[in-house]
Formats: C-alpha cells, structure tokens, sequence
C-alpha cells in the first residue's frame, strides 16, 4: 500500500520504516507459520534435575562468580497496570450484591480485609472519603463503599496503579512492602557480593515512571543500610520502535477517527531491545508479582543462586571449547566431547553433523556455541495457565529448547500438552556476553516468524493486533537454552488480589 506524508510522519516519529510497517501489515495476511514440536520436555528428556550435590557445587560457583567481581542485575518488567487482579471488584461495583455471595472471591476480600497487607492504608482512606472505619462500612452493609474505596481514583487507586507499587506484604510495625521493596530484597540476597552492588532494573510504562521514581528513592537509602549494598536502579520503557501497527478485519491500517494509523504497544517481546541495554554479563529475569515476604524467601534464595551458578558453570564449559574451537587446534576427541555437551546439556539435535566435514564441523560448532545463554527455571505443572518448556525444530533445521505458549503449538502436536509435566514461571538467568565481556547484540537471536495476532478494540470498533515473539519466548529463540527444575515454593504469584490471602504471602 501507499502510505500518506501523514503517515510516513507518524512512522518516521516512532523510528519505523515504511518497510518495516508494510512487513507487519503483510503479517496479517499471511499469518505466522506453525512450530513444529519433537515432544514436550521432561526430566531427562529437555529438563534437568540438579542432585544434591550439583545444586551446591552451582550455588558455590555462583558465590565465587560474585567474588571474583563478575557483574550481575535484576531485570524486572514492571510496566503493567493492576486492574486485572481486581476484575472481580469492579464487576461487583458495577453489578449486583449476588457477585458478593458466600464463596465468591468478592466475599473473601471482604471477610478478611484485616489480612491484607494495605487494610490500615484502606482504614485511613475510609475515614477520609466516609468518615467511617473499614469495620463500620462493614458493619452497615456498605461492602460496595470499601470496595470503591480500594479500587476507585478517590480512594488507593489500586485499580489503576501498577502492580509494583500496591501493599503486598504486612511487616507489622516496619509498615507494609510493595513488590518493589520484595525485588530489592531478593536481589541484595542473590545479585550482590557483601558490600558491594545490586544492579536492579525496572521496565515501566510513561505514566507510572515517576511513581517508580518516588517509590525507588524512598526505598533506596534504608535499604542501602539494612542489606549493606550499593543499589543502582534504573528503569526504562518500551521503546517506540517496537511498537506495531493495528489492522482491519481485511488487513488494511486501521486508521483512528482523524484518519491517523493507530500503533498499538508490541506486548512484552519488545524488551528484548530493553535487555539488549544491560551492561552486566548476568541477569535475572523474573515478573513483577512473583514475590514473597521475608519470611518465606529462603527457598527463592537457594534457587536463585543455584540457577544463576550453573548458568556460569555451562558457560564456563562454553567459554573453553570457544577458545578451543577459535585457536583451530581442536582434536576429534574434543569435538566429540563438544558434540556430547551440545546434546546432553544444550540438548541441541542437528542430523546434518554427520556428514560435515572436519573444517566445516568445526564452524558449526563454533556457531552453535557463540550465542547468548539462558537457564530456565521450571516447576511442576499443577494446573498454572500460561507456557511450558518443549523440544521444538528451529528454522536452520536443528531441534532444541523452547519456552512455548499454547497458541504456537500446531493443532496437530496438542496432545503434546497433555504430557507436558512442567509449567515456565518466569523464572530465568541470562548470560548475555561473549567469553571475551563482548555484549551480544539481543533482537540478533529473535525469530521473528513466532509473533502472533490477537483481537483487540480500538474507539468502540473491532481491529486485529500484531504481537512481538514473545520476552521468553521467540525474542530468546536462537539462544542457547538450559531448563532446570525448581521447586513450587519459588513460584507465588499474584494474579488476583485474593492470591495475597495465600499463606505464602502471609
């Protein structure tokens, strides 16, 4: 199609080339191809399961990789509003009393409103907007008024604020911890040697950055003290660049009520461009929401530390065969000790080794090894939404690790699902450096074939939108990929508000 000057404005402001808008709006027409998927991975078969003895020789290198000043940073995407953990609340506001019946979720909120972490801030906001304590409005039948009050502009605006900034946890007379104050905890715990720096990002959207702002300099100088670390945090926001254009049901560019091209933001695939900024050789991915209290972070810890250890030990054995592979003295034995460790740790399948010859073996290993690399943390899958870890066919033709959602899997490997065993929690480490410190540059390694289309509204009018391969998904597709089983207890998401009523985060 033929773009307006209004509309080669528009893109040139966002930094998106004519070019780049017609292959997204192509997309639409042809669609994303399917993946094909060798089987879904278990315990011995993609996933690995860390002895007792494994797990504390990884914990201890990961507290010499510390030592010896290697750098390291917490990455956290943060950009998200909070409305959706309180989806039941605004449709009891804007319903019935029946939404409120015994059992229902609305019900538990308010029949334990003194278990949460935000009740005395909810108590002050009450007597402000009603003049009536929590216990009074309940006592009255006014459940709808604390409900607003929790959820509405007027009152703590938890509605509309995000995630990282809501009262997670009640630390008695410390006052209560956001999912922000949680991240700084764990990180001066795992990312940081004693007395020295805990690097910690945030990606934010534009309208919440100086409520992060404010959050992090409250938090900061006490924490400094209390962890004895430096804290360097920074935060960002999706660039731009990575946002995508709307479409028609037809596939032409949606256009807003002006006759100008509505872009809509690429989904959490776009921070591939965000890591790509991080200058430490390690970093931690992990949501905003998967927190816990002091009290119950033992276990977070120890895994934590154990993941980011083995992810050096693999990188250790990588960092020498690179070496090895580079000085062009490797012996046949060696390669074949390479080809053993790409099969058993990278689990790394490609048939065309076969018939390479010595020279070009040697090429193909050294690609296959100079890559960024990711450890995955993966639990037992017990009813979780959301992806898993599978053994999937890459474009060049080799097979290997791969973090799937359930609408890249081909209608004809589905059954693959069913014996899935284990579920991503979002819980990975990166290494995102060559052995020389050589940052590798990130949307490199993107796949960019596994984006995929969704069903948006856009000014009361249907319109279809094009999502980014996802952050762990098709964004890490190229890298090197090592999953690890860990254990439940370092899994405590808050998707509902009700989820802050597990005992977990108690």
């Amino acid at each position: 199609m033929k773009f307006t000057e209004t509309d080669l404005k528009t893109l040139a402001a966002k930094g998106i080339t004519p070019e780049q808008a017609q292959a997204q709006l192509e997309r639409f027409k042809t669609g994303f191809p399917e993946l094909t998927v060798v089987d879904s991975a278990t315990v011995g078969h993609g996933i690995c399961r860390l002895d007792p003895e494994a797990q504390k020789a990884a914990e201890a290198r990961w507290e010499q990789y510390l030592a010896d000043g290697g750098t390291a940073c917490k990455f956290v995407p943060a950009s998200g509003a909070a409305s959706r953990m309180f989806k039941a609340l605004f449709a009891f506001v804007d319903g019935t009393d029946e939404q409120a019946k015994p059992g229902s979720d609305v019900a538990e909120v308010i029949t334990r409103i003194h278990d949460f972490a935000f009740y005395p801030a909810l108590n002050d906001v009450c007597r402000q907007l009603y003049g009536l304590t929590v216990d009074e409005l309940r006592a009255t039948g006014r459940q709808k008024d604390i409900i607003r009050a929790i959820i509405s502009g007027s009152g703590l605006n938890y509605g509309q604020l995000p995630k990282g900034l809501l009262q997670f946890h009640a630390y008695g007379p410390d006052g209560a911890r956001t999912p922000v104050a949680e991240h700084i905890a764990e990180g001066a715990a795992t990312a940081a040697a004693a007395g020295g720096t805990l690097n910690l990002h945030f990606t934010v959207s534009p309208a919440h950055r100086a409520l992060f702002e404010a959050e992090l300099a409250k938090l900061i100088p006490a924490a400094e003290v209390k962890y004895g670390v430096k804290i360097n945090a920074s935060l960002s926001e999706q660039k731009a660049f990575t946002d995508t254009i709307a479409a028609n049901a037809d596939g032409t560019p949606f256009r807003d009520s002006e006759g100008k091209l509505l872009f809509r933001p690429g989904g959490h695939g776009a921070l591939i461009q965000n890591l790509n900024d991080m200058e430490s050789a390690v970093v931690f991915v992990k949501n905003i929401d998967n927190v816990v209290p002091d009290s119950k972070r033992e276990s977070t810890v120890k895994w934590k530390k154990i993941l980011a250890g083995y992810l050096v030990q693999v990188h250790d054995r990588i960092a020498e065969y690179l070496r090895e592979l580079r000085s062009g003295h490797s012996t046949i034995e060696r390669q074949r000790e390479m080809i053993a460790f790409l099969h058993d740790v990278l689990q790394v399948r490609d048939s065309r080794m076969k018939t390479l010859s010595d020279a070009d073996l040697e090429q193909f290993l050294l690609t296959k090894f100079d890559r960024p690399l990711r450890v995955c943390g993966m639990v037992v899958n017990e009813g979780e939404p959301g992806g898993g870890p599978y053994l999937t066919v890459n474009p060049d033709g080799s097979s290997s690790p791969q973090i799937l959602e359930s609408h890249q899997i081909a209608p004809q490997f589905k059954e693959l699902m069913a014996k899935a065993t284990h579920f991503n929690p979002v819980d990975l480490v990166c290494y995102i450096q060559d052995p020389d410190g050589k940052p590798y540059n990130l949307p490199q390694f993107v796949d960019h074939a596994t984006g995929f289309i969704s069903s948006k509204s856009a000014q009361g009018r249907e319109l279809r939108a094009l999502e980014l391969p996802g952050l762990w998904n098709g964004a890490m597709s190229d890298w090197n990929t090592v999953f690890v089983e860990v254990p439940a207890s370092t899994f405590n998401p808050v998707k509902t508000v009700n989820d802050l009523l597990r005992p977990v985060h108690s």
